[in-house]
């Protein structure tokens, strides 16, 4: 059975490979060192909530929650960043288990919601709308890039 905990600097070399996994899959170099050192800061500086799913003490996927503020609501959400289960783990509901996860960390928070952006052609998508995740069509994403 698949358990979510969530990460400490003591489990950095066990989450690190698939951080790593997780930016090539997005087309990004791998660099370990640099993924590891990545999460090493997120999780000494508190910027980030991540979760890791273990299948027998072994770390096959995670999600990594980054807190937002909302001036109109003055309220706090997430940004639910990452998502990433290992490929040969997948198909057994670790997903689900982690996005699951991600919403009990939200109510128990008292936070407004959850957010996340997702490539057009990623097929997890129906994963989100199976767990009541609502796709936004009344506005657009902008981003100003600085370099």
């Amino acid at each position: 059975m698949v358990q979510i905990e969530t990460a400490t600097l003591n489990s950095l070399d066990q989450i690190a490979p698939l951080f790593d996994q997780y930016r090539v899959f997005y087309k990004q170099k791998s660099d370990l060192n640099a993924a590891r050192a990545f999460l090493e800061n997120r999780i000494l500086n508190k910027e980030s909530i991540l979760f890791v799913a273990f299948l027998n003490d072994k770390a096959v996927g995670f999600t990594q929650l980054y807190p937002i503020f909302s001036s109109v609501s003055m309220q706090q959400s997430f940004v639910l960043n990452d998502l990433y289960v290992d490929s040969a783990y997948r198909k057994r509901k670790i997903g689900e288990a982690l996005l699951n996860r991600t919403k009990q960390y939200c109510k128990l928070k008292n936070a407004k919601g959850l957010a996340l952006e997702t490539a057009i052609e990623n097929p997890v998508q129906k994963l989100y709308e199976k767990l009541g995740w609502l796709k936004d069509v009344d506005c657009f994403h902008y981003f100003w890039p600085s370099k």
